[in-house]
């Protein structure tokens, strides 16, 4: 989003607010049959929709109050699921599944994504959003995470008015993320609201592994903090003074993501790579996380990856966004073999991840455009190296320091069989403080590694793209 004209990002942006309606009495109509007469648990519902899309509609609504009054008990939103809408899901799936197919005839995309596999990837992600019931599970799961922060906030789901068509949650309406305008009104910083988001995505990401997949601006809000005292005042220079406190308030939980496990083994790697510019380990770790295609000449690769990374490194994302026209036709002079082979692929295990990377870096420099992400990916990696709660030291990272040690191919199979029928069994000599240390070292230097090497690798092939786009057009 972020490298798009401003009137192709306002359109897309429409369309988050412009899916028809459906009839509000169907749509009731599902709720009741859901929840029985609705009556019975609402005050009063209102027909025209708060929000419209394409698989379900949501409507503001007042519970009964616990004390049996007449009263509008608490305000909360209740989103219902389309009439139909699982048969027509199914439907087209069918449908996507026969265009899937004959697209991978289509060489180029072919041979570098497997376009049926991640076709009933996205089918498996519909049908979880399709799941309210899921979807209770996964904001509980945020809520209970978020629980004591200081600027993240998770509606409340009412468990005994939802189903798995229907879910009531607490009414959290705000001010827009991009509602730049409404946060100077309220005193809100947006600088600091692109930190806040920022930081918010690093710790699901490379902490939780478990992220928002769907961050686009419908599914955020910011709310000024009532609970702390704030008066409006002036700033040293007679302005109004910015820095009121507020929420990031996530909701629609449908689509998350989980940080697969298979990346442990080259995060080390990767940590390397970037604190030494070491560009043969950089290509080497992402080579076996399968982001080149076989037979890709990995020496041309990790050439362009050291002059890339010299260039980009230290950048802010109006400079990433817009590199400088003479550079990128350097690079692309440079590389031009690499821009025409293009051995690059995506593996489907970061389809969602890079997906929402992307989404969080256009909302960061619609707030920030001045933000620099090398110096705050360096700040956030300082903070994961003292942290003492990293996530635990996992078996793939234990394979991976003892598989340099063994003889043959042969032996790592059987070793990574025994481990997968829990037949393995690992003795370590060193006294136990240095096993201590060297695991704590392991969790954070994992983490920290994958956020540095995350950005580098997508503004690498973002500037061979664009450079390889320019190249065909003038032939």
């Amino acid at each position: 989003v972020d490298v798009l004209p401003p009137e192709v990002t306002e359109e897309l942006q429409g369309l988050q607010d412009e899916v028809p309606a459906e009839n509000p009495a169907q749509m009731l109509a599902v709720a009741e049959q859901e929840l029985g007469p609705l009556s019975e648990r609402f005050a009063y519902i209102e027909e025209t929709p708060l929000a419209a899309a394409s698989l379900g509609q949501a409507h503001r609504a007042w519970l009964l109050p616990q004390n049996g009054s007449s009263d509008r008990g608490e305000a909360v939103v209740i989103k219902i699921q389309r009439p139909h809408i699982e048969n027509i899901v199914r439907t087209d799936l069918s449908a996507l599944r026969i265009v899937a197919r004959w697209i991978m005839r289509y060489r180029p995309i072919g041979r570098r994504a497997d376009v049926p596999a991640l076709m009933e990837e996205f089918a498996e992600t519909l049908w979880e959003e399709l799941d309210y019931e899921s979807e209770a599970d996964n904001a509980e799961r945020f809520a209970t995470h978020y629980a004591n922060s200081e600027h993240v906030y998770i509606p409340a789901v009412y468990r005994r008015h939802s189903t798995k068509r229907v879910i009531v949650l607490e009414n959290v309406e705000s001010i827009k993320i991009t509602d730049v305008d409404g946060m100077i009104a309220a005193h809100i910083d947006p600088k600091e609201v692109a930190e806040v988001l920022l930081t918010t995505y690093f710790e699901q990401v490379f902490q939780e592994g478990f992220f928002h997949a769907d961050p686009h601006p419908g599914n955020l809000f910011i709310r000024p903090r009532e609970d702390i005292p704030w008066q409006p005042h002036l700033d040293s220079e007679g302005n109004p003074a910015w820095g009121r406190p507020f929420w990031l308030i996530f909701i629609d939980f449908g689509m998350v993501g989980h940080v697969p496990n298979l990346i442990g083994e080259n995060l080390r790697k990767m940590l390397i790579s970037v604190t030494t510019q070491n560009a043969e380990q950089l290509t080497e770790a992402y080579n076996n996380m399968g982001f080149f295609l076989p037979g890709a000449d990995l020496e041309r690769i990790t050439e362009a990856q050291r002059v890339v990374l010299e260039r980009i490194y230290g950048r802010n994302l109006l400079e990433l966004a817009r590199p400088d026209p003479n550079e990128v036709q350097e690079l692309g002079a440079e590389f031009r073999d690499l821009l025409f082979d293009f051995p690059f692929q995506v593996p489907q295990d970061f389809i969602y991840l890079g997906r929402a990377i992307g989404m969080t870096s256009g909302l960061v420099s619609q707030l920030d455009e001045q933000i620099n992400p090398w110096y705050f990916i360096e700040k956030f990696g300082r903070e994961l190296i003292s942290n003492q709660e990293a996530r635990p030291f996992t078996l793939e990272t234990a394979l991976e320091l003892i598989k340099p040690y063994l003889a043959t191919p042969g032996r790592v199979r059987r070793i990574i069989q025994d481990a997968e029928q829990g037949r393995l069994r690992v003795q370590s000599v060193p006294d136990k403080e240095s096993i201590r240390r060297q695991e704590r070292l392991e969790k954070r230097i994992s983490q920290l590694s994958l956020s540095i090497l995350g950005a580098a690798g997508m503004v690498s092939a973002t500037l061979l793209y664009l450079q390889r786009k320019r190249e065909m057009n003038n032939e």
